[in-house]
């Protein structure tokens, strides 16, 4: 590789009115329909956001998260809103020792925190929308009460889980096997009970006040301490539902736990690179790893490497392979625990630890010593690296196959899993675990937001909702006094990271992909392209993927794959050859399959935006 492509399976969109970008056409255009209607590109990114509820069930529900970084042109401020729920107060590590386990399972009801979800996207609509809740939340009711036509990854995903459905979760049966059959692909498929759920909310929320903002907050009531919440809490109060364990467990969550929560608004991270201020979550996401992969890069000659090359994919991964050491050793809620995050950004800390970077691929999990604290790692790393070296790194066990946890289909990192049909001639399918979505007005307002959690493979539907809760505390470790170790209240060290970024202080760049673990690997790569290489967004996006999977996985049953490098087809067999050469243990994969990113931009008073062709669901819209 290493030249910048001509072609592009898609233009680059470009307008001055407004533009979106998710991962569902039909996003997208409710997104869009929104900024037709006069709103902005905050009341857009709810309808867009709560569209991709009902659409990409797979992906996302109305139980999950979502982290946002946004723009707001009138009072010059870039923003995170924190949409992730925190851990239950039953939730600690003795409550799960009692039940015998050493993980928090990846499905059922133990790995349920708080829903945060809806919460943050009220929160967007009163604190910086201009539209009414009915405006934005009719399109979502509309497509739950009349039909969508379903992707093929959603078929794929309800038949992986219908004998679960059957056997364990009948109340999933109900929703997704209508007729007690597998929906086809292609045909119209309605979520009635999610639709009379969001009319319900919708109706409360009317009859309570004619005022715009009590409306918002009447339904934000109605989920948290109302209806929605009640529901919830008399399913835990008797349910137990098989899990990944093989046994039946009760959830953890309660009514007081969903009452008592509210989204924040935070500043983002940044850091400066290639003239452009880059905004991130803190390290309660995983936000801080892009950046962190940028101050390493910076010691680089990137530009003289060129896209796609061997060097630079060696780079690149070596680098983000001691970022995301750190990220396992440092990273947590910072309302629990001290996070050295100015250390980790740092010129010296980088220029330190860019000295690991060598000629062939690392089999280590090196995290450094910000301030010169002594890192710690979770007890499932030493499943794929043990016993602390010299320089405080560890080592990897290589040869030695951990063992083979029980996993059901819905257990694990979707994102990545494949399969339908016939994976070999469907090289587009992916389960999924997140969406993502951006947005751009002609106000100057941006979005930037990945929705996750909740999806339907992973919990049963909560009967008369429609939905199901999501399992985001899995990403939580039980090994005692660590950052991302679990205890109540507190937010786990999730994989969430949308990214925006700024050129003088004003929104240049909005962008994330879903993916898990390879979220700050995909998106770091199309900005390096886009940046670095001055491809445009869809050039950036369409060019041939990688990513590592060495780092251990946020997933249960959160295992490593010690210098695997996983590599689109397309970087052609000489780059393939080089990586083997230099250590890499390359894991070819088809040729469009890795990565969903999607993106927008403002350059001199132009809007663009662009979005992934993989999987053939992904869509930018905008005039």
């Amino acid at each position: 590789m290493g030249e910048t492509p001509e072609f592009t399976t898609r233009p680059e969109l470009a307008g001055t009115f407004g533009m979106v970008a998710s991962t569902h056409w039909l996003a997208s255009a409710a997104g869009m329909a929104v900024l037709e209607a006069g709103g902005n590109a905050f009341d857009a990114a709810v309808a867009t956001g709560l569209v991709l509820q009902v659409v990409e069930p797979h992906l996302n529900g109305p139980a999950g998260e979502v982290p946002v970084i946004a723009h707001h042109a009138g009072r010059g401020e870039t923003f995170v809103l924190c949409g992730q729920g925190t851990a239950p107060a039953a939730a600690t590590p003795e409550a799960f020792a009692g039940l015998g386990l050493d993980l928090v399972p990846g499905s059922g009801l133990l790995a349920a925190c708080v829903p945060g979800a809806f919460g943050a996207w009220m929160m967007m609509l009163r604190e910086f929308g201009t539209l009414r809740l009915r405006d934005v939340l009719g399109y979502a009711i509309g497509y739950a009460a009349g039909g969508y036509p379903l992707v093929p990854a959603i078929s794929w995903g309800i038949a992986s889980v219908a004998g679960l459905f059957r056997d364990h979760w009948t109340s999933s049966a109900e929703v997704y096997l209508p007729g007690g059959q597998v929906p086809a692909p292609g045909s119209l498929f309605a979520n009635r009970a999610l639709a009379a759920t969001y009319q319900r909310i919708l109706d409360e929320a009317e009859a309570a006040s004619s005022d715009r903002d009590e409306q918002i907050e009447a339904a934000r009531r109605a989920y948290y301490e109302g209806f929605v919440a009640e529901t919830i809490a008399a399913y835990l109060a008797s349910a137990e539902v098989m899990d990944v364990t093989g046994e039946p467990h009760r959830g953890l969550l309660s009514y007081d736990d969903l009452a008592g929560w509210q989204p924040r608004l935070e500043e983002p991270l940044t850091y400066d690179f290639g003239g452009l201020t880059v905004c991130k979550t803190r390290p309660w996401g995983q936000g801080p790893v892009f950046l962190q992969q940028l101050a390493l890069l910076g010691g680089f000659d990137l530009a003289a490497m060129g896209p796609g090359t061997a060097d630079f994919v060696h780079t690149v991964t070596e680098c983000g392979k001691l970022a995301f050491a750190d990220r396992e050793a440092w990273y947590g809620d910072p309302g629990f625990t001290d996070v050295p995050v100015k250390a980790l950004l740092s010129d010296g800390y980088a220029e330190s630890r860019r000295g690991l970077v060598g000629p062939a691929a690392s089999a280590e999990l090196r995290p450094g010593s910000p301030d010169g604290r002594v890192p710690r790692l979770p007890d499932f790393v030493t499943a794929a690296f043990h016993g602390p070296a010299d320089d405080g790194s560890v080592d990897p066990v290589m040869g030695v196959e951990p063992p083979a946890p029980r996993l059901d289909a819905g257990t694990g990192e979707p994102t990545m899993r494949t399969g339908g049909p016939d994976p070999k001639t469907v090289p587009g399918y992916r389960a999924g675990d997140t969406c993502h979505l951006d947005v751009a007005d002609r106000f100057g307002n941006m979005v930037s937001a990945t929705p996750s959690g909740g999806w339907l493979q992973s919990s049963p539907v909560i009967p008369g909702l429609g939905f199901c809760l999501g399992t985001r505390a899995q990403m939580f470790t039980l090994t005692p006094g660590l950052p991302a170790t679990l205890a109540p209240g507190k937010r786990p060290r999730t994989t969430l990271t949308p990214s925006l970024a700024l050129r003088d202080r004003e929104p240049y760049l909005a962008f994330g992909t879903p993916g898990g673990d390879q979220q700050d690997q995909w998106s770091l790569a199309f900005f390096l392209n886009h940046v670095v290489f001055g491809m445009n967004l869809q050039q950036a996006i369409d060019f041939p993927a990688f990513h590592s999977a060495h780092m251990p996985s946020s997933f249960y049953p959160r295992q490593a794959q010690p210098r695997v490098l996983d590599v689109e087809s397309r970087v052609g067999p000489a780059v393939i050859e080089e990586l083997g050469r230099r250590g890499h243990l390359v894991n070819v994969r088809p040729a469009w399959s890795l990565g969903r990113v999607s993106a927008v931009a403002r350059r001199r008073g132009v809007l663009y935006a662009a979005a992934n062709p993989r999987g053939m669901q992904g869509y930018a819209a905008g005039r």
